[in-house]
């Protein structure tokens, strides 16, 4: 009898793990189903910033010197509809002269989103409203629509708001991650400089409220969190943000926050920036080494080309060296479930923050996007409540803004 023990529960364990992988085959299958059926939107990525770069490749096809979290051939096989391409610009001096130079680096941004998407007809176009992105899903391309993540850029002109609303911008976040001309944000060093919203950024939000542009509140402190709250005539985004609950970061939202947003009538995307979502373990060797690089190429600011080509390989080249531990798909929902019980179910979405530093263990680029609806299902959301976080929330915020502007 106990000559024969060992091998039962060899078959035993055997059977449990062949029922597992079934089980994940089915789920998988299931995953795959919906978004086919389902409309499916990420509304953050920074893979802009890889179209000023050569080498890369926007179809995925032939990416071999530039890594991209995101390009066609992923956003395929993810099952990924509507991706919002970021024209980011990082914060610097708020003077006229930079003014002047950051709204000329916005500009050059919005070009080449608009002239790489050109190259692929019969695969992406440029969406501008809430409908787009089903008409695009049934000529079977990927809709690409532009958010604005730093109203650095506008400087002090608030015209130039309908400006690159003009160009396709549905979205603006107020800041990055230090403050400026329109308000605090929630990461600067040194603390607060207007306490909240300026006066110039109060205006900024009606103006956005006034032309149909989605105010988005990542990023931002607390006190210009309740101010935009305060100030803003319509519903209001995070486009890509987390719990503050279960990762306490000041990048996070608290569940007051949370709480405050579903009772605007707005939706929290959630970003799966691995930091935002899990408290990461010490990692000495990569936090060095990262650290020598920044110094190295002057924190990746004003580079020639050939400059920012070398950083960028050398980037890459770290990342595999040295690994970071990620947090998984799973923690990325128990975010979600946390969101859907302080929230409800028609205020929380998705936010990837890919090429931007965003990506988990399981869900690291837009071909693994079906992964995130696997864990939905096994934790038992209905059908209906995934096609809501994946996109039907954020679109009804997209279509609510866009009919209150008349009444602004």
């Amino acid at each position: 009898m106990k000559r024969y023990f060992p091998l039962m529960v060899a078959v035993v364990l055997v059977g449990c793990g062949s029922r597992s992988l079934t089980d994940d085959i089915k789920l998988e299958e299931r995953a795959k189903a919906l978004h086919s059926k389902m409309v499916t939107i990420d509304t953050h990525t920074d893979t802009p910033l890889n179209f000023l770069r050569s080498g890369f490749d926007f179809s995925g096809e032939n990416n071999t010197s530039i890594g991209s979290k995101v390009d066609l051939a992923k956003m395929e096989q993810g099952g990924l509809d509507a991706v919002f391409f970021a024209v980011f610009i990082g914060q610097r001096e708020c003077t006229p002269d930079m003014y002047a130079k950051v709204n000329a680096k916005a500009m050059e941004i919005f070009n080449a989103i608009h002239t790489t998407v050109k190259r692929y007809p019969t695969r992406a176009s440029i969406a501008t409203t809430p409908d787009d992105v089903y008409r695009l899903k049934q000529e079977g391309k990927r809709a690409i629509y532009i958010g604005v993540e730093n109203g650095y850029p506008i400087g002090e002109d608030i015209s130039q708001l309908k400006v690159f609303y003009e160009l396709g911008a549905r979205y603006v976040t107020l800041c990055h991650t230090r403050n400026n001309q329109i308000c605090d944000s929630s990461t600067d060093p040194e603390g607060p400089k207007h306490n909240g919203l300026s006066d110039f950024g109060r205006n900024v939000v009606s103006e956005m409220n006034r032309i149909g542009m989605m105010v988005d509140v990542s990023h931002i402190s607390d006190k210009a969190f309740y101010d935009v709250l305060e100030v803003s005539n319509a519903p209001v985004i995070a486009s890509h943000s987390c719990a503050r609950a279960i990762c306490d970061n000041p990048r996070n939202l608290t569940d007051d926050m949370l709480r405050t947003i579903a009772k605007n009538g707005g939706v929290v995307q959630m970003c799966i920036l691995s930091d935002y979502v899990k408290k990461s373990e010490p990692n000495p060797a990569r936090d060095s080494a990262f650290r020598v690089l920044r110094k190295k190429w002057n924190n990746f600011q004003g580079l020639l080309p050939e400059q920012e080509k070398q950083a960028t390989t050398e980037w890459y080249k770290f990342e595999e060296i040295y690994p970071a531990k990620l947090a998984t798909v799973a923690d990325v929902v128990d975010h979600i479930d946390h969101m859907v019980k302080v929230m409800g179910i028609d205020h929380v979405g998705i936010g990837t923050d890919f090429d931007g530093g965003g990506g988990v263990d399981g869900c690291n680029d837009a071909s693994q996007m079906y992964r995130i609806t696997m864990e939905l299902l096994r934790r038992g959301y209905s059908e209906n409540d995934i096609r809501k976080i994946w996109g039907e929330n954020f679109l009804r915020v997209f279509r609510e803004v866009e009919k209150r502007k008349e009444r602004s």
